[in-house]
């Protein structure tokens, strides 16, 4: 029942943040470890519920288990901490001796994806940045891949338990209505999401709600733009619309960072050349049932709409759809933007054609927040630097001759954006600044040093 999970992970937040932090880095490195061990289990029931390929689920759990064990690195190395000494002289007063940490903020709720069965789910990046950060964790499964999120969990709960962690500091349920009460429970602290604006939202809004308002950090929607200039369409066309159909059919289109909106110079062909490049893509399933009517859903009204040509139609396949090329103009998008700049989850991606620099800068300056947005430029175009400005008011992560898809796990890497690509632009979901979304900073002024917090 819900309230066992909920009350367990209550009474598990204390003696699981006040666990050595050598331990609870060994607890994630022995998840990352029976994970490893239980491939042969795992791929195959997420092969039968995902319809992915072998070969990208086995690459996705290794992405996994390999940010398991970043975050128990993280771990061991702590978080940081900022100390000023007492001085007396400190202008405008003296200043007291200061301390400033960071403490788990407490339970966390993590909604599993559908796009990644392993990296983005029940043992994810959410879960073990909470896990991090000290913070027991409860995970709504998703749906898509019910007996492979209770597999996983199984895995997880076992190995958290042989390496010390407290009962109750990890658990998976399912269920929408088990998910909008552990969102609406007052032993809940803060709750990540990956999934539909639509979905989010209304968990967001529960979130806010409540008595006492909690964070909410869902990742919703983007269609991750990416630019071309004139000087590189002249250059290097072929190779760039290559890359760019590559990129937006990579995982039959169900990546957050598909590229949805190509903005290419008008007259340059890339359009043409793109799709090409499209009818050689093969049928692919997708997700489940859910996904194939919500993409077909957004594909119909970006079809219908009037300003919209369709370049290559992908049919309808026992396999899954093929790969669907669509064109329109800049004049159009800004004419009538909303329909336009609706997210295809799935494999279709939007050329829009640019008549001059100041309709392509137009066109970025009409975009709402996205997690990505890319410029293939050469290094000497006059619209690159303004270009590169306008997207970094818009997008977490901004691309320089790259394709979005692909989501480093590292340091640096900040996957976020403003809404409704996140509803927390500040933060990231994936790399080591993901734990900063859990952990609560506290000022212990004047403190006597055997009393602080280790």
């Amino acid at each position: 029942m819900l309230e066992d999970v909920l009350a367990a992970a209550d009474a598990a937040a204390r003696p699981w943040g006040e666990l050595p932090r050598t331990e609870r880095a060994a607890a994630l490195t022995a998840v990352a470890d029976e994970l490893d061990a239980a491939a042969d289990e795992l791929v195959p029931l997420a092969q039968k519920e995902s319809h992915l390929p072998e070969a990208r689920l086995r690459g996705e759990l290794v992405r996994t288990t390999f940010q398991l064990r970043l975050f128990a690195e993280q771990v061991r190395a702590g978080f940081e901490v900022a100390e000023d000494a007492p001085d007396p002289d400190w202008p405008p007063g003296p200043r007291p001796a200061l301390r400033r940490v960071h403490l788990p903020i407490g339970p966390v709720v993590v909604f599993a994806a559908s796009n990644f069965p392993f990296a983005f789910s029940v043992a994810g990046g959410d879960t073990a940045s909470a896990l991090a950060a000290a913070c027991p964790v409860i995970v709504k499964a998703h749906p898509g891949h019910p007996r492979l999120s209770d597999a996983t969990g199984e895995v997880v709960h076992r190995a958290l338990s042989r390496a010390g962690a407290p009962e109750g500091t990890f658990a998976v349920v399912h269920g929408d209505e088990n998910g909008r009460s552990a969102v609406l429970d007052p032993r809940v602290e803060a709750v990540a999401f990956t999934g539909s604006v639509r979905g989010g939202r209304a968990l967001f809004d529960l979130a806010v709600s409540r008595p006492k308002p909690i964070p909410f950090y869902g990742e919703l929607g983007s269609i991750n733009p990416v630019f071309v200039t004139e000087q590189a369409a002249r250059s290097r066309g072929a190779e760039i619309a290559a890359g760019y159909v590559d990129s937006f059919t990579m995982g039959a289109g169900q990546f957050c960072t598909k590229p949805g909106l190509f903005v290419v110079p008008a007259g340059t062909g890339l359009g043409s050349l793109a799709a090409e490049r499209v009818r050689e893509k093969a049928a692919a399933p997708l997700l489940n049932e859910r996904i194939g009517a919500g993409y077909r859903a957004s594909l119909g009204g970006l079809v219908e709409h009037e300003e919209v040509r369709v370049l290559v139609e992908g049919a309808d396949t026992p396999e899954g759809p093929a790969p669907t090329l669509l064109a329109t103009t800049a004049r159009a998008l800004l004419d009538d933007g909303e329909p336009l700049l609706t997210e295809c989850f799935g494999p279709a991606s939007l050329v829009v054609e640019y008549a001059s620099r100041d309709e392509a800068l137009a066109v970025a300056r009409a975009l709402e927040g996205q997690l990505t947005g890319t410029v293939h430029g050469e290094d000497d175009d006059e619209i690159a630097r303004p270009l590169l400005t306008e997207l970094a008011a818009r997008a977490g992560r901004v691309l320089w001759n790259g394709w979005p898809t692909g989501v480093a796990v590292t340091h640096a890497m900040h996957h976020g954006g403003p809404y409704p690509a996140t509803t927390a632009p500040l933060h990231t979901s994936v790399g080591t600044a993901a734990t900063a979304r859990f952990l609560r900073p506290v000022a212990f002024q004047n403190v006597p040093e055997h009393l602080l917090p280790a």
